[in-house]
């Protein structure tokens, strides 16, 4: 099996997910732990932190009840995240004011005092404009630029097609730039 001339490569999470379909919950467990991490920072990137973790454990009821409909067309890891999108998009369909965007690494921020409150400070002020844009826009942001899927994993997750998912990352990453240009003086951006 292979996309546009590359080989896939073989899927880690195969043997774990054929444990699962044969009834064994510790597979599922050892795959949640493998996940979690990616599962919640996309959720926390498109619902914000309050409710990550509720669209994360409902990303995971959701995968561990549809495992029979998995049919390994592509990476586990892809499927699941394609179930977090949607998870995540109706969470935000259902709650407009999703919360922000935040980074584990702004409690983390090596340096003086001063420099990581001026670190927490940005990533605050960037989660607010990230929060500017579509979560449909968010994301493939995220999905891109922060967890780096390619692009043919990004039209799995989101079910849109190559073409509509780099013209949405394009008008995306465009969107951002502006809405970081507002506060040029924050971000050091040329007007």
């Amino acid at each position: 099996m292979s996309t546009v001339g590359h080989p896939v490569a073989p899927d880690i999470d195969a043997p774990l997910v054929e444990a699962a379909r044969g009834g064994d919950v510790g597979a599922f467990e050892r795959l949640v732990e493998r996940h979690r991490d990616v599962v919640t920072r996309m959720a926390a990137r498109v619902v914000g932190d309050d409710d990550a973790e509720d669209v994360a454990q409902d990303a995971f009821l959701r995968a561990f009840h549809r495992l029979d409909a998995f049919r390994a067309e592509a990476a586990f890891r892809t499927w699941l995240l394609q179930i977090t999108h949607n998870a995540a998009l109706s969470a935000v369909a259902g709650r407009p004011d999703a919360g922000p965007i935040t980074s584990e690494e702004g409690s983390l921020a090596p340096g003086s005092p001063v420099e990581q409150l001026e670190r927490r400070e940005r990533l605050r002020r960037l989660d607010l404009k990230l929060k500017g844009l579509s979560p449909t826009h968010r994301a493939v942001l995220v999905l891109r630029d922060v967890e780096g899927l390619s692009y043919e994993e990004i039209a799995e997750v989101t079910g849109a097609p190559l073409g509509s998912v780099k013209a949405r990352l394009h008008r995306a990453r465009g969107e951002l730039i502006e809405l970081l240009r507002t506060n040029t003086y924050d971000w050091d951006l040329p007007r």
